[in-house]
Order: structure tokens, then sequence, then C-alpha cells
């Protein structure tokens, strides 16, 4: 890799990480760690809905039995809180991707 590529990959990377949707995700996550297990409840949570949006028996009776099953869960304020940051934070390096590949014209 050239070199001043590199360097203004990590200039990026130093950007990101100071950006308030970073931020905002990190705080969210060290909170969520600090309860025992709800990490590991979340990725569960995650590892499901993709799952169910992945696949090809999508149905709304299955969203629905799925939205019932984690509604007190996603109640819980740790939980909300920190979904929402990662997807804030998700969406912002979406954004970012698209922009590079975009203007780099790779198809």
């Amino acid at each position: 890799m050239d070199k001043a590529v590199h360097e203004k990959i990590q200039e990026l990377i130093a950007l990101i990480k100071d950006c308030s949707e970073y931020t905002a995700y990190e705080e969210q996550l060290q909170r969520v760690k600090q309860v025992p297990g709800l990490k590991e409840q979340i990725d569960n949570f995650r590892r499901q809905n993709f799952a169910l949006q992945s696949s090809n028996d999508y149905s709304f009776e299955k969203i629905e039995a799925f939205e019932r099953e984690y509604e007190k869960f996603r109640e819980n304020p740790l939980v909300s809180d920190f979904l929402s940051a990662e997807l804030a934070f998700c969406r912002m390096m979406q954004s970012i991707t698209i922009q590079i590949t975009d203007a780099v014209e790779f198809e």
C-alpha cells in the first residue's frame, strides 16, 4: 500500500474515533459491559435478528413473534441506548464506505 494512502487512512481512523457517533457507541458499550451477561444477550438478539432478516422464510408472523419475544428486553434503557448508538455508528461507517466507493467509481 502506498505510504501516503496508509497515512491518510490512519488520519481517518483518528477522526472516526474522535467523532460523536463513535464516542457515544463506546460509552454505551462500556455501560453494557458493566452488567454481567448483558452483552451476550444483545449479541444473541442481533444474531437472531440477522438470521430472521436473512431467511428466505421471512414472514410477518415470524417478525411479530420475534418482536414480542424481545419487547421487554429492548425496553431496557441500557439495551435501547446501546442499540441506538450502535446503529448511528454503523450508518456513519456505511456512509463513509459508500462515499469512498462512489468517489473512486468502483463497480
